[in-house]
């Protein structure tokens, strides 16, 4: 018998982190992350870049 905590850990690794939608056949990655789809890959990217600005105009201040 498993219990809950254990149980929802599983059911999280087969959701996309971006859309929480299901995976398919073919899983995308980038730095360890499995992605569900290009267009997930791609906001995956553009947020990784914008929070890269973001830290970087930061430690100019």
């Amino acid at each position: 018998m498993c219990n809950n905590s254990q149980h929802r850990h599983d059911a999280a690794a087969k959701r996309c982190p971006i859309c929480n939608g299901r995976f398919g056949l073919i899983r995308h990655r980038s730095w360890k992350t499995a992605l569900c789809s290009k267009r997930c890959l791609e906001r995956f990217k553009a947020r990784q870049e914008a929070t890269r600005k973001w830290l970087s105009w930061s430690r100019a201040a």
